[in-house]
């Protein structure tokens, strides 16, 4: 519960930033919540419903609703901006005038610009120059949010008052907000894992079982903490919330966009037809091709994301993916414990080719051992005569 009322700007009106302005205002927030849907925001402001995300939530009263930007930001303390990843640029380029220096921003949206492979928080600093600035992430379904199930997300910045407020603004009896210093690997965690719900939603409309849907999550953190890494991310950050939990939930729920546009490409539709019947953003659809364009310049090894990639966007069939997954070379299991390199370089010295004069030499060892032996025997048997 917050210590004292803290006024907070959400920048967005779908359905997260709506569970999160409703959350702010049980906790004692003074709560404004900006969006561009004028139906919307009577909608919010009168009934206290956002029907087109959450339709089944009943908001706290508290929140008020505009499509006025200026009044939304005035005197806020804290802005939580959940704005699709497409449009983020151009939001805070048109809050950016009633922005302050000493006011904390907080992305909650888990995607990727594509011009200079940019997360959100970045494209913050870039925009603004604040120093408090932060990202939200985790197994944080909207819906479930919105039910008071029990929650838990990750508040990931440099700076300890950012990370402070908000876990005094968000944090309440259903929804725990833990902290982070490693921004950057909670923020490609939950940009990441988006691109393997969409994988495990395919696995799932084709019938495929718990082991292969254990496999296909533990190798897909393997391939999130590597490209993570080479982007100078910490890997013990991907053991927790933003990492290993939020790639879960979102690999096993019906509830993750992301996964339902994978099982609706498992049943044979199309790309643009998973999309359309989504009737809502999946950032990993975009994500996917950023991320492996990324990863070949970098020399990232990403089988994985690239056989979904070939999936959605070069026709290549669905049931191609798992063959994919089955046919990627059998490496290291944690390769942050025993590197990939090293068991490529054993793999070299080890193979068929390799060992053959290595074998021949040891069976010319042995002969001679066998023969000195022999020698020696004889040379005491005689002495000893």
């Amino acid at each position: 519960m917050a210590e004292q009322q803290i006024n907070v700007a959400v920048l967005g009106g779908g359905s997260f930033g709506t569970a999160l302005a409703s959350i702010a205002a049980d906790n004692g927030a003074r709560v404004r919540q900006w969006m561009r849907d004028e139906t919307l925001v009577s909608q919010i402001n009168n009934e206290h419903l956002n029907g087109r995300y959450l339709p089944h939530y009943l908001m706290n009263p508290a929140v008020h609703a505009s499509s006025d930007i200026q009044a939304v930001l005035a005197d806020a303390e804290l802005v939580l901006i959940a704005i699709p990843s497409k449009a983020f640029r151009s939001v805070v380029q048109a809050a950016k005038a009633w922005l302050t220096p000493n006011q904390i921003l907080v992305s909650t949206t888990k995607g990727i610009e594509q011009e200079g492979f940019l997360l959100m928080s970045q494209v913050l600093e870039q925009e603004t120059g604040f120093s408090h600035i932060g990202v939200i992430a985790g197994p944080n379904l909207a819906s479930e949010i919105a039910d008071k199930q029990l929650t838990a997300t990750v508040i990931a910045s440099a700076d300890p008052l950012t990370r402070t407020r908000v876990q005094q603004a968000l944090g309440c009896r259903y929804f725990r907000v833990y902290a982070s210093d490693d921004r950057h690997g909670v923020e490609l965690g939950g940009a990441l894992k988006n691109i393997y719900a969409i994988a495990a939603g395919m696995a799932a409309a084709l019938g495929m079982g718990e082991n292969t849907r254990s496999m296909l999550m533990t190798r897909a953190l393997a391939e999130m903490s590597r490209f993570a890494v080479a982007q100078g991310a910490n890997p013990m950050t991907f053991l927790g919330l933003a990492g290993v939990g939020d790639l879960i939930v979102t690999c096993s729920s019906n509830l993750s966009r992301n996964y339902r546009v994978g099982y609706a490409m498992g049943e044979g539709r199309t790309l643009e037809e998973a999309v359309e019947s989504l009737g809502q953003v999946a950032e990993g659809v975009n994500t996917v091709k950023l991320v492996c364009a990324k990863a070949s310049e970098m020399g990232v090894y990403m089988p994985l994301a690239e056989g979904l990639s070939h999936v959605l966007f070069d026709g290549v069939p669905a049931q191609d993916m798992a063959r994919t997954l089955m046919m990627g070379e059998q490496s290291s299991d944690v390769e942050f414990i025993l590197p990939r390199e090293a068991v490529q370089q054993a793999h070299r010295e080890q193979s068929p080719h390799n060992q053959a004069p290595h074998n021949q030499a040891s069976k010319d060892q042995v002969s001679k051992d066998q023969a000195s032996k022999e020698k020696v025997a004889k040379d005491n048997g005689g002495r000893n005569a």
